[in-house]
This record gives C-alpha cells, structure tokens and sequence, in this order.
C-alpha cells in the first residue's frame, strides 16, 4: 500500500466516524461508543491494546494485525470524542523526527 492509500484510509476514517458522532444512528457501532462516553471508549481501549500484547506474545503476525487495527481504530474514536484528529497525531509524530527520543523523554519529564 502506498504511503497516499494510508494517509487516504486515515482520512476516510476521520471522516467516517465525525459523520458517526455528528449524527448519532442507533445502527452504528461508532454512534454507541460516542453515547457510552470516554470512561467507556477508553476501557475498550485498554481492552484492545491488552488484546494487541496477547496476540504480540503468541508471535502471530495476522492476529497482531488484527488487534492492531482494532487498537487504532478505538484510539481514532477516543481521539475524535476529543476533538483531536489523525492529522494532529501525525504532525506531532512528524515533529519528532531528528530529535532522539530518548532527549524527547527527557526533556519532557522536566
């Protein structure tokens, strides 16, 4: 997949889960997380990423994608229910490079 496709999938998502919270269907996954909150986004969160260490441990490389994909995709809503974009995470991760990371965590621990 190129790096285009990517950025597009990220895009459509952003996109497709607004429309979720912009207008709350009762037929729509993304709508009922909305409703549940962030208390409840973020246990889902944590479900996945537990669930991502689990498939990472048992070295199975289409179940780590899986749970990787399903990872992002609740950080994505969590993310949205903030008001934070796909676009903010990657400007913020493009920020980074050229700076080791282990100045970054330094610096930000002051």
């Amino acid at each position: 997949m190129s790096k285009d496709n990517k950025d597009t999938v990220l895009k459509k998502l952003d996109k497709v889960i607004i429309e979720r919270k912009n207008n709350m269907s009762e037929n729509s996954y993304v709508s009922s997380l909305f409703i549940k909150g962030d208390k409840y986004i973020s246990s889902k969160v944590l479900e996945e990423a537990n669930e991502f260490i689990e498939a990472v441990s048992e070295n199975d490389r289409k179940h780590i994608i899986h749970e990787a994909a399903d990872l992002w995709f609740h950080t994505l809503v969590s993310l949205s229910l903030n008001e934070i974009s796909s676009d903010d995470i990657l400007k913020e991760l493009e920020n980074r490079f050229g700076q080791s990371g282990l100045e970054e965590k330094r610096l930000r621990n002051k």
